[in-house]
Protein backbone atom coordinates (compact mmCIF):
# COMPACT_ATOMS: atom_id res chain seq x y z
CA UNK A 1 0.00 0.00 0.00
CA UNK A 2 1.53 3.74 -1.09
CA UNK A 3 2.32 5.80 1.28
CA UNK A 4 -0.30 8.14 0.64
CA UNK A 5 -3.19 5.50 0.98
CA UNK A 6 -3.45 6.08 4.70
CA UNK A 7 -3.89 9.66 4.29
CA UNK A 8 -6.46 9.94 1.46
CA UNK A 9 -9.72 7.83 0.89
CA UNK A 10 -9.85 5.47 -2.42
CA UNK A 11 -11.76 7.79 -4.68
CA UNK A 12 -13.51 6.26 -8.14
CA UNK A 13 -11.13 6.85 -11.00
CA UNK A 14 -13.83 8.90 -12.64
CA UNK A 15 -13.62 11.54 -9.65
CA UNK A 16 -10.05 11.82 -9.68
CA UNK A 17 -9.42 12.54 -13.39
CA UNK A 18 -12.15 15.02 -13.46
CA UNK A 19 -10.81 16.89 -10.60
CA UNK A 20 -7.52 16.72 -11.73
CA UNK A 21 -8.26 17.77 -14.93
CA UNK A 22 -10.34 20.53 -14.21
CA UNK A 23 -8.37 22.05 -11.25
CA UNK A 24 -5.28 21.87 -14.21
CA UNK A 25 -7.16 23.22 -16.49
CA UNK A 26 -7.95 26.51 -13.67
CA UNK A 27 -4.35 26.91 -13.32
CA UNK A 28 -3.13 26.74 -17.00
CA UNK A 29 -5.83 29.00 -18.05
CA UNK A 30 -5.01 31.67 -15.30
CA UNK A 31 -1.26 31.58 -15.95
CA UNK A 32 -1.98 31.91 -19.03
CA UNK A 33 -4.07 35.14 -18.30
CA UNK A 34 -1.32 36.30 -15.98
CA UNK A 35 1.24 36.01 -18.56
CA UNK A 36 -0.48 37.60 -21.79
CA UNK A 37 -0.62 40.40 -19.52
CA UNK A 38 2.88 40.99 -17.26
CA UNK A 39 2.64 44.45 -16.61
CA UNK A 40 -1.22 44.58 -15.47
CA UNK A 41 -0.63 41.29 -13.66
CA UNK A 42 3.00 42.59 -11.96
CA UNK A 43 1.03 46.00 -10.65
CA UNK A 44 -1.88 43.68 -9.06
CA UNK A 45 0.33 41.79 -6.90
CA UNK A 46 2.05 45.51 -5.84
CA UNK A 47 -0.91 46.64 -4.73
CA UNK A 48 -0.70 43.62 -2.79
CA UNK A 49 1.39 45.05 -0.90
CA UNK A 50 3.00 42.14 0.69
CA UNK A 51 5.89 42.12 -0.93
CA UNK A 52 8.85 45.32 -1.60
CA UNK A 53 8.38 46.47 -4.93
CA UNK A 54 11.69 44.54 -6.37
CA UNK A 55 10.74 41.29 -4.93
CA UNK A 56 7.05 41.85 -6.27
CA UNK A 57 8.74 42.26 -9.83
CA UNK A 58 10.20 38.78 -9.84
CA UNK A 59 7.04 37.21 -8.28
CA UNK A 60 4.69 38.21 -10.20
CA UNK A 61 7.42 36.74 -13.33
CA UNK A 62 7.70 33.51 -11.57
CA UNK A 63 4.39 32.92 -10.16
CA UNK A 64 2.30 32.35 -13.46
CA UNK A 65 5.15 29.95 -13.92
CA UNK A 66 4.64 28.25 -11.38
CA UNK A 67 1.01 27.57 -11.85
CA UNK A 68 1.40 26.82 -15.07
CA UNK A 69 4.17 23.60 -14.55
CA UNK A 70 0.98 22.85 -11.62
CA UNK A 71 -1.45 22.70 -13.99
CA UNK A 72 0.52 20.93 -16.48
CA UNK A 73 1.84 18.23 -13.77
CA UNK A 74 -1.97 17.45 -12.79
CA UNK A 75 -3.12 16.09 -15.83
CA UNK A 76 -0.38 13.21 -16.41
CA UNK A 77 -1.21 9.83 -13.90
CA UNK A 78 2.45 10.16 -13.57
CA UNK A 79 2.83 13.79 -12.14
CA UNK A 80 -0.40 14.01 -10.48
CA UNK A 81 0.57 13.90 -7.01
CA UNK A 82 3.22 16.48 -7.43
CA UNK A 83 0.87 18.62 -8.98
CA UNK A 84 -1.54 18.61 -6.81
CA UNK A 85 0.72 19.54 -4.00
CA UNK A 86 2.05 22.36 -6.21
CA UNK A 87 -1.49 23.66 -6.37
CA UNK A 88 -2.35 23.55 -2.77
CA UNK A 89 0.40 25.29 -2.03
CA UNK A 90 -0.51 27.98 -4.57
CA UNK A 91 -3.72 28.27 -3.29
CA UNK A 92 -3.09 28.16 0.33
CA UNK A 93 -0.40 31.07 -0.40
CA UNK A 94 -3.26 32.71 -2.99
CA UNK A 95 -5.62 32.37 0.28
CA UNK A 96 -3.38 33.99 2.89
CA UNK A 97 -2.73 36.79 0.85
CA UNK A 98 -6.27 37.86 -0.08
CA UNK A 99 -7.24 37.37 3.97
CA UNK A 100 -4.13 39.51 4.74
CA UNK A 101 -5.66 42.33 2.41
CA UNK A 102 -9.24 41.58 4.31
CA UNK A 103 -8.06 41.94 7.24
CA UNK A 104 -6.62 45.15 6.60
CA UNK A 105 -9.55 46.44 4.99
CA UNK A 106 -8.59 46.30 1.73
CA UNK A 107 -11.44 44.78 -0.35
CA UNK A 108 -11.45 47.07 -3.60
CA UNK A 109 -8.16 45.43 -5.38
CA UNK A 110 -8.59 42.93 -8.01
CA UNK A 111 -7.58 39.74 -6.80
CA UNK A 112 -5.17 39.11 -9.53
CA UNK A 113 -6.63 35.18 -10.40
CA UNK A 114 -6.36 35.40 -13.89
CA UNK A 115 -10.14 35.68 -15.36
CA UNK A 116 -11.01 38.20 -17.74
CA UNK A 117 -12.15 41.97 -15.75
CA UNK A 118 -11.95 42.91 -12.14
CA UNK A 119 -12.50 41.02 -9.35
CA UNK A 120 -12.15 42.21 -5.99
CA UNK A 121 -10.75 40.92 -2.66
CA UNK A 122 -13.86 38.92 -0.66
CA UNK A 123 -14.94 35.95 1.18
CA UNK A 124 -16.33 34.42 -1.58
CA UNK A 125 -12.81 34.19 -2.97
CA UNK A 126 -11.60 32.48 0.01
CA UNK A 127 -14.76 30.19 -0.20
CA UNK A 128 -13.46 29.43 -3.76
CA UNK A 129 -10.26 29.02 -3.30
CA UNK A 130 -11.15 26.44 -0.20
CA UNK A 131 -13.40 24.53 -3.17
CA UNK A 132 -10.24 24.60 -5.36
CA UNK A 133 -8.04 22.90 -2.67
CA UNK A 134 -10.60 19.97 -2.48
CA UNK A 135 -9.88 19.19 -5.94
CA UNK A 136 -5.84 19.35 -5.12
CA UNK A 137 -6.78 16.98 -2.23
CA UNK A 138 -8.77 14.67 -4.43
CA UNK A 139 -6.73 14.61 -7.46
CA UNK A 140 -4.21 13.25 -5.30
CA UNK A 141 -6.44 10.85 -4.11
CA UNK A 142 -5.26 6.82 -4.84
CA UNK A 143 -7.54 5.60 -7.49
CA UNK A 144 -10.01 2.92 -6.93
CA UNK A 145 -8.33 -0.17 -8.14
CA UNK A 146 -11.24 -1.25 -10.80
CA UNK A 147 -10.68 -1.23 -15.21
CA UNK A 148 -11.55 2.11 -16.39
CA UNK A 149 -13.93 2.01 -19.71
CA UNK A 150 -14.53 4.55 -22.72
CA UNK A 151 -17.65 5.60 -20.40
CA UNK A 152 -15.55 6.49 -17.33
CA UNK A 153 -13.55 9.07 -19.59
CA UNK A 154 -16.31 10.25 -21.00
CA UNK A 155 -17.84 10.97 -17.69
CA UNK A 156 -14.69 12.12 -16.46
CA UNK A 157 -14.56 14.75 -19.58
CA UNK A 158 -18.46 16.14 -18.70
CA UNK A 159 -17.45 16.29 -15.03
CA UNK A 160 -14.51 18.14 -15.64
CA UNK A 161 -16.49 20.65 -18.34
CA UNK A 162 -19.10 20.86 -15.37
CA UNK A 163 -16.44 21.52 -12.81
CA UNK A 164 -14.71 24.33 -15.22
CA UNK A 165 -18.28 25.63 -16.01
CA UNK A 166 -18.98 26.11 -12.33
CA UNK A 167 -15.58 27.75 -11.56
CA UNK A 168 -16.18 30.40 -14.42
CA UNK A 169 -20.01 31.07 -13.00
CA UNK A 170 -18.38 31.87 -9.61
CA UNK A 171 -15.81 34.04 -11.09
CA UNK A 172 -18.60 35.48 -12.91
CA UNK A 173 -20.70 36.42 -9.67
CA UNK A 174 -17.80 37.37 -7.54
CA UNK A 175 -16.61 39.83 -9.91
CA UNK A 176 -20.42 41.11 -10.16
CA UNK A 177 -21.10 41.49 -6.54
CA UNK A 178 -19.53 44.40 -5.22
CA UNK A 179 -20.94 46.03 -8.07
CA UNK A 180 -24.58 44.61 -6.85
CA UNK A 181 -23.69 45.68 -3.53
CA UNK A 182 -23.01 49.20 -4.87
CA UNK A 183 -26.76 49.28 -6.69
CA UNK A 184 -28.33 47.66 -3.35
CA UNK A 185 -26.91 50.62 -1.06
CA UNK A 186 -27.44 53.47 -3.60
CA UNK A 187 -30.76 56.00 -2.86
Amino acid sequence: MAAGAFLLPTLDPVLVHAAAGSLGAVLLLSAAEKLREPAIFRDTVETYQLLPAPAAAAFAWLLPLTEFMAGALLLPVATRTLGAALALALLTMFSAAIAINLGRGRTRIDCGCGASGYTPLSRGLLARNALLMLLAVAAAAPMAARSTVWLDFAAAGFALLFLLGLYFLANAMLSQHSHLLDLRNSP
